[in-house]
């Protein structure tokens, strides 16, 4: 039933403050949108660990009484949509692990594309992981490191990992963050009185009311403990690769990401998409929740009026089921409904973030058709997408994307709207700062990591530029 594509990973940690498991619990909340799998919180008082871990959505997951026995001052919280390794408890985040008398807690935003070849060459030298997903072959090999300083262990295993990674660790006296060097995850740190917090999104500082100081750079560890904040860089890498899907969808439109406010820019890709693909319609109708700002967007610039035509319900769980064929159908309903009066005898424009199978938003054009829309046209504030993601985002195989397998004119068929219109390549970067720094090879093919072509993995021995699978 859903059609978009998966949240990878959410996460949020803070330093110094007597409330950092409540305050990690309101981080995660206003993150749940980046995973709703499953959720951790990893605590520590200077000597001790203390660990709740479950599937589940965050206020399900976590009860005051349950905050309360997560002791200490420095905390980090995870919330999760596996996009590798199972939807297992033994997979849920932070990751937490013990090795010479030294603990360590760790949760991972991102993939890592040569995981599987990492993974054989440590079991082959002896190492037994205890989960599926990627993010434990960083504590091996931090593991293997000789330095027994942590930010030395960190370079050491950042030499051989490939992909996008954005880190929160944490051990009994500091507070760690890391991103990879070409930036494709975001991390942002910001201040609570005299504490640092770090997150995945600026939305979560703004609920804890703490103040947004700046991104964690590519290529940096920046080390948080009793001293205050010291940045240390691991790699020279000047290019950048930003994962333009935080503006098109992942990022809650209140966020400051890569440096311009998510709304902002969606409302730009919307403007844009209006000129792009003009159309005499009615009415604009946004897709909630995603579609909503484009629309916006598109509304200012083409004239035509912003109206609700589709009710959305948020209470919708993850794992709804269809236990009957004659009742399937039924599933495109459950998450949304359409209002009636607003949208019959009317040509109407639905705006999109994105479609990616095709399959939902046929039933929702089809819906539009049985209450009466006198014409249905389509307008998508993002390109086609054509190519799978290898950095962290759960796309459909390419096969899968109906975009790779037909024409926009047969997509326009499939659907079966009036017109269909996707927002250019460079419509969509001519929205964002530093174009030149982002990330979109899930519209172009153009891959700013090495990888595998066929497994979407990089073999240590098979290192090839800019592959095009």
């Amino acid at each position: 039933m859903i059609d978009n594509p998966k949240e990878y990973c959410g996460l949020f940690g803070i330093f110094g403050h007597k409330n950092a498991s409540d305050l990690t619990y309101f981080g995660l909340y206003a993150l749940q949108h980046r995973g709703e799998e499953s959720c951790g919180i990893v605590s520590s008082d200077s000597k001790d660990f203390y660990i709740h871990k479950e599937m589940g959505l965050v206020g399900d997951v976590f009860s005051p009484e349950v905050l309360g026995k997560l002791k200490g001052d420095i905390a980090v919280g995870h919330t999760r949509y596996s996009t590798t390794g199972s939807s297992v408890l033994k997979n849920v985040q932070p990751l937490f692990a013990n090795h010479r008398d030294k603990s360590l807690a760790i949760a991972h935003n991102g993939n890592l594309t040569n995981s599987s070849a990492l993974k054989k060459k440590l079991e082959a030298q002896g190492s037994i992981f205890q989960s599926t997903c990627d993010s434990e072959i960083i504590i091996h090999l931090m593991a293997k490191e000789k330095s027994p300083d942590i930010v030395e262990k960190l370079k050491g295993a950042m030499k051989s990992v490939e992909g996008a990674y954005s880190l929160i660790l944490m051990t009994q006296d500091k507070l760690i963050g890391v991103r990879d060097p070409l930036g494709f995850r975001p991390l942002v740190l910001g201040k609570i009185g005299n504490s640092y917090c770090l997150a995945s999104e600026t939305c979560a500082f703004d609920l804890i009311e703490a103040k947004y100081i700046r991104e964690i750079q590519a290529g940096e560890i920046a080390v948080i403990d009793k001293s205050g904040i010291r940045s240390h860089k691991f790699s020279s890498e000047k290019k950048q690769a930003q994962c333009i899907f935080e503006h098109i969808y992942f990022s809650r439109p209140d966020s400051f990401a890569f440096g311009q406010t998510v709304h902002l820019v969606r409302q730009s890709l919307g403007e844009r998409l209006a000129k792009e693909h003009p159309v005499k319609a009615d009415l604009v109708i946004p897709v909630p929740d995603s579609g909503m700002s484009a629309a916006l967007g598109f509304s200012h610039a083409s004239g035509i009026p912003l109206e609700w035509g589709i009710i959305r319900n948020h209470y919708i769980g993850r794992t709804f089921i269809q236990p009957h064929q004659e009742i399937r159908d039924l599933g495109a309903k459950v998450k949304f409904n359409l209002l009636k009066e607003v949208i019959k005898g009317r040509k109407v424009v639905i705006v999109d973030d994105s479609i990616v199978r095709g399959t939902t938003s046929k039933k929702r054009i089809r819906g539009f058709r049985e209450v009466g829309a006198k014409e249905v046209h389509l307008r998508i504030a993002c390109p086609p997408h054509r190519y799978p993601c290898f950095y962290g985002i759960d796309f459909p195989t390419q096969k899968e994307l109906i975009a790779h397998k037909y024409s926009i004119n047969k997509i326009k068929e499939f659907l079966g709207v009036d017109s269909l219109g996707y927002l250019s390549v460079e419509g969509m970067l001519a929205c964002v700062k530093d174009k030149n720094n982002y990330c979109t090879a899930c519209f172009s093919g153009k891959y700013p990591t090495k990888f595998d072509k066929k497994t979407g993995k990089l073999s240590l021995e098979n290192k090839c530029e800019n592959v095009k699978p």
